[in-house]
């Protein structure tokens, strides 16, 4: 049995059954991951003799029927943009010095410890995460394990890559613009954008509240367990959310009979989407239909608000940068440097008439949701394409978020978005196909999701790195 196939469910079932150990389990995926450095390059460190410490504590925690938690002894990554204790957290830049205590975890990652998990590593990311492909001066290129001579996409590239391996059944991944879905679509492995604040997030993103955090995962089931973890409050995010009324892993129970979609093949024609994506997401919808689900062609109705975007992701970018002196400026990533300087540029006024552009979004989507439960989309128009670049080859767009059409828009209203695989393209890279609902229905996108796991739909295999 290949144990870094299985997902968290099944790892933790036969700990209870005495199947295997977390010890087994552990090093099983360290060595996954290791073999997969040279070629993906999905980790920034690996922390393993920290994993095998809490493994063999996890052990004997399992011996005597005494389990920490939800997911005690199962091994997950953690992207390097949340806190760690113990590690450094570079955010992939050569800005940021590695010394320091490191003595704090961020919530998400202090929950995962209460409840047992073992810590393999940190992944990679681009720096501070600015951008839809990881890439970064301090660790190269990050690759897609289906093709590395693809992109993971980004920004929680390293994340999506390593649960694609079997490095882990259990990511922690960061989402300001489609970070989890674009990767986790790109990879083929399910990755859930929460409502804003259902994951608290400290220290706060640059990005303000555009900036999800959430779970990359091998399934559904195995998202609604980490979340069922990870969403709860802390005490360090003056925006977290209160703790959610009732368990996600129970409302994946519910299917999909009788919920209202809306299906938006290209956001009414805005977008020019590829046949083989187009046609896997269709097929898709077509399962929810014969699910028992009523769905119906349907847009949202709004235009695309990149402007309006820029405007909040470059004055991030700018105000994250306000006080780094020349010399330490010349030294990030030359895209990042470009839309500082743009972001630095923004009146207060142009920022507040971008705030306007979100509300009026936000009021639009509320509304739409009275009418239909889910909205269904393409994750990303594109599969992945050359690793190494912003945007694919012969765009007419010069930044990631030209690519991204249909992600970023559900960063500006908050609402929880999920990529689920749905099929390959016709070169063998993974399609994926996004759903969406309204703010605080998360428990409907991983219904929703769990329910096309059950038919068998998606891709959900480990993919072996080369010479394996």
């Amino acid at each position: 049995m290949q144990l870094t196939d299985l997902t968290a469910g099944r790892l933790l079932d036969g700990y209870r059954k005495g199947e295997f150990s977390p010890v087994e389990v552990t090093e099983q995926a360290l060595e996954r991951a290791r073999e997969s450095r040279p070629e993906v390059n999905a980790f920034v460190r690996l922390t393993e003799e920290d994993a095998l410490a809490r493994a063999r504590e996890s052990q004997a925690r399992w011996r005597r029927g005494e389990p920490a938690g939800l997911v005690d002894g199962v091994p997950v990554t953690v992207k390097d943009i949340l806190l760690l204790r113990g590690h450094p957290t570079l955010r992939g830049s050569t800005t940021v010095s590695e010394q320091g205590d490191w003595d704090e975890d961020a919530p998400p990652v202090a929950r995962l410890r209460e409840h047992g998990a073992v810590f393999l590593g940190k992944t990679t990311t681009p720096e501070y995460g600015w951008k839809g492909v990881t890439d970064s001066p301090l660790t190269g290129v990050t690759r897609n394990p289906h093709d590395p001579t693809r992109t993971a996409g980004g920004s929680s590239g390293g994340s999506a890559a390593a649960v694609a391996l079997g490095a882990g059944p259990l990511s922690l991944g960061t989402d300001g613009g489609g970070s989890i879905r674009i990767p986790a679509a790109f990879c083929g492995v399910f990755g859930l954008k929460p409502t804003y604040g259902r994951v608290p997030l400290y220290p706060a993103s640059a990005f303000g509240t555009l900036s999800h955090t959430g779970p990359m995962t091998r399934d559904a089931a195995d998202a609604a367990l980490l979340l069922d973890v990870i969403g709860t409050p802390d005490p360090r995010d003056w925006s977290a959310l209160p703790a959610a009324p009732g368990s996600f892993t129970e409302a994946l129970r519910g299917g999909v009979r009788g919920l209202r979609v809306a299906y938006s093949p290209s956001l009414g024609g805005q977008v020019a989407v590829r046949p083989a994506v187009a046609a896997a997401v269709r097929r898709a919808v077509t399962a929810l239909a014969g699910l028992g689900a009523y769905v119906e062609e349907a847009d949202p109705d709004f235009s695309d608000p990149v402007e309006a975007f820029h405007t909040l992701w470059f004055t991030g970018a700018a105000r994250l940068t306000q006080g780094f002196p020349a010399h330490r400026r010349q030294r990030l990533d030359p895209g990042l440097r470009e839309i500082c300087a743009q972001g630095a540029r923004m009146s207060a006024l142009d920022y507040l008439a971008a705030v306007d552009v979100r509300m009026r979004l936000g009021r639009r989507m509320g509304l739409f949701h009275e009418r239909y439960d889910l909205l269904v989309t393409p994750t990303v128009p594109v599969t992945a394409f050359e690793a190494g670049r912003e945007v694919p080859a012969g765009s007419a767009h010069r930044r990631w978020t030209g690519w991204t059409p249909f992600t970023y828009p559900f960063n500006l209203t908050q609402q929880p978005a999920a990529s689920v695989p749905v099929g390959l393209d016709g070169e063998g890279l993974p399609v994926g196909m996004q759903i969406v609902a309204a703010r605080h229905r998360d428990d409907l996108v991983l219904r929703a999701a769990h329910a096309l796991y059950e038919t068998g739909l998606p891709l959900t295999g480990t993919v072996r790195p080369a010479g394996s």
